[in-house]
């Protein structure tokens, strides 16, 4: 757990996140190239079962997780695209949404998905969300965590890993089963395992008749965001894990051109996706705001108000990270978004309160008292009304 109280810990910056699943024992089957038939779990004299173990352990952690978001509209519309994309293997994988604010999803072996707010929040349509639940669910379909665990397993630092104990620091109560799983997070998926994973992704996106080439804009927006970071160690997890995204966004594009469109073209389900997210929306910006990137958190405002220029509530979160920031001239900024904001449609009442808290800093009293009322005003109830209440008295 992180100090901001996002689940990003050891355990979800190697890949895996904190989730696991149980599942129902089936005999191994022939199927798809990997050898998996639907409803596959392995015998518990395979190799491969004391992973799927440790994984089913990781469930039940994760069931009564702070962190997973548990709306019941969100859970059925992650839960059915997943189907729709897998088809026969619906039954085999089921997804968790974490609470999470950087763009990444990951499957485990046994067919657990956990999808991360901050790809949601970064999705702009179905079909980019789409594509990356495809690529996700290429990995399990080939297999491809079991056999970069035995790659692992089979290596030198193996041996150096259980030599430094299973008592990894930061793992908190996952304890020795999390510190297995790393085993397997710590190894990133080959080149050959992404791009194969890409390729099952966009030949599913495709079945579904959602355009395949939103899968590259993905990465072309996620490359923007990176871009933006003011230093190496801002970036996202992804990065950590997944190589060479200009080259991965080439190729999707190239993949994508080779699809035909069914008869009534492709499409992108925007307006279905920007439903479901629009009630956590707010949540997820304050989430990202948190994160303290100001250039990654600027790149995907920026792309988001492109889109929704009347967006209040955009134009309002665009000021919190320029206020924060804090650079030459930043507060200025930040307040000709907070002007913004109030001019255009669905600005939240906390915009006054930042105006407040701008204006203080730059000794405009009288200014800060009145943007300090209009706030109370329309937020009576809120909780920090007892400090914005000390500032109109007190003048600190």
């Amino acid at each position: 757990m992180n100090r901001r109280g996002f689940a990003v810990g050891s355990l979800a910056a190697s890949g895996l996140a904190l989730a696991g699943c149980q599942t129902t024992a089936r005999e191994p089957g022939q199927g798809l190239a990997a050898g998996l038939q639907p409803g596959y779990r392995p015998a518990l004299d395979q190799t491969e079962a004391g992973l799927w173990q440790l994984s089913d352990k990781l469930e039940q952690e994760t069931r009564t997780s702070p962190y997973r978001v548990r709306d019941p509209a969100l859970e059925v519309y992650v839960k059915d695209l997943a189907c729709r994309l897998s088809d026969d293997y619906c039954k085999d994988i089921r997804v968790y949404v974490l609470r999470t604010p950087h763009f990444n999803a990951t499957m485990l072996p046994n067919g657990c998905m956990h999808i991360w707010s901050g790809l949601l929040l970064r999705a702009e349509n179905e079909a980019q969300f789409a594509a990356i639940v495809g690529h996700e669910v290429g990995h399990y379909l080939r297999r491809h965590g079991v056999q970069r665990f035995e790659s692992f397993r089979n290596s030198a630092e193996f041996a150096v890993f259980l030599g430094l104990g299973l008592g990894v620091a930061g793992l908190g109560l996952l304890g020795d089963v999390a510190a297995l799983m790393v085993i397997a997070g710590n190894q990133a998926y080959s080149r050959d395992h992404e791009r194969e994973a890409d390729e099952i992704g966009l030949d599913l996106l495709a079945k579904l008749g959602l355009a395949p080439g939103e899968a590259s804009k993905v990465w072309q927006q996620v490359i923007a965001e990176e871009e933006a970071a003011e230093t190496k160690r801002q970036r996202d997890f992804l990065f950590a894990s997944h190589p060479a995204p200009q080259e991965r966004m080439d190729s999707l594009a190239r993949l994508a051109e080779a699809k035909t469109p069914p008869p009534d073209g492709w499409q992108t389900g925007v307006d279905r996706y920007q439903a479901i997210l629009r009630p956590h929306r707010r949540w997820m910006l304050n989430d990202e705001v948190r994160l303290r990137r100001p250039g990654p958190s600027l790149s995907l405002l920026d792309r988001m108000l492109a889109s929704a220029p009347e967006d209040g509530e955009l134009h309002y979160y665009k000021g919190e990270v320029l206020r924060l920031r804090e650079k030459e001239g930043d507060l200025d900024l930040a307040m000709e978004q907070y002007g913004h904001a109030l001019s255009k449609v669905g600005a939240p009442a906390e915009v006054f309160r930042a105006r407040g808290l701008v204006q203080m800093k730059k000794g405009d009293r009288a200014g800060a008292d009145e943007s300090f009322r209009n706030y109370l005003d329309r937020r009576p109830d809120a909780e920090d009304r007892l400090i914005i209440r000390s500032y109109l008295s007190t003048g600190a």
